[in-house]
């Protein structure tokens, strides 16, 4: 499996809130979110890691650089106006076939969670991507998602409806004509991750949800501790 995180963003809220560190390089329990990410996708049959981070995040490209991986790692150093964006600056370094999965720096997921969604990904050939979503909702703008009784994505929502059960969990696992789907969002001028999702669905990919118990965003300061709580639960 190929992997890529998205690093970019500025982390201005954390910033704001006291947190002096770059978001990516946060500490929870310990460790730096992007080093817990790389060391979970390692664990999950890694064959190459590619990661973004902004041109201003000078102490987090040499924390990357410093790293000695067992796989290849592609490192884009740029700024973008957004994480459909940067999806498509680290594409670049993807295989022409294959699949991927690429997540946000501060998408705090049980591990185990995530090896059962990699492993029903690896070997579900009747499925153009894996989508990963959750019940629980804990984000400020909320991306819902509608399904039928196949688990199979119908439309991507901005608004909740009677009965909504998922929302997006910021995890997306896809296949080479997903890039075919982002290279036209991207000659079209579309912005944002949740517009390029609806492409998908548009274009006739078959997307099925996989439900994680639980994920939680790292956007502010008080998320960090709710973020260490959650991953110790998961260790019990």
């Amino acid at each position: 499996m190929n992997y890529a995180i998205i690093a970019a963003g500025e982390g201005s809220r954390l910033a704001q809130e006291g947190v002096e560190r770059p978001k990516p390089l946060v500490e929870i329990n310990g460790t730096p979110m992007i080093k817990r990410l790389i060391d979970i996708m390692l664990d999950c049959n890694a064959e190459s890691l590619s990661i973004i981070v902004n041109e201003q995040m000078t102490e987090v490209r040499r924390y990357i650089e410093s790293l000695t991986l067992p796989v290849p790692l592609y490192l884009t150093v740029k700024s973008t106006p957004s994480s459909m964006h940067s999806f498509w600056e680290v594409s670049r370094k993807f295989p022409a076939t294959g699949k991927f999965v690429l997540t946000t720096v501060d998408t705090i997921f049980h591990e185990k969670d995530f090896r059962q969604y990699v492993n029903a990904f690896e070997h579900d050939d009747s499925a153009d991507g894996y989508m990963a979503v959750t019940s629980f909702i804990d984000d400020e703008k909320p991306l819902y998602i509608d399904v039928d009784n196949d688990m199979f994505i119908t439309a991507f929502r901005d608004n909740p409806w009677d009965g909504v059960k998922y929302i997006s969990g910021g995890i997306y696992g896809l296949t080479a004509p997903a890039l075919d789907i982002l290279d036209d969002c991207m000659k079209r001028g579309v912005s944002r991750m949740r517009n390029y999702q609806r492409a998908l669905v548009e274009g006739g990919l078959r997307l099925k949800a996989y439900p994680f118990s639980k994920i939680v965003d790292v956007d502010h300061a008080g998320d960090i501790a709710t973020a260490e709580r959650f991953i110790a639960e998961g260790n019990a």
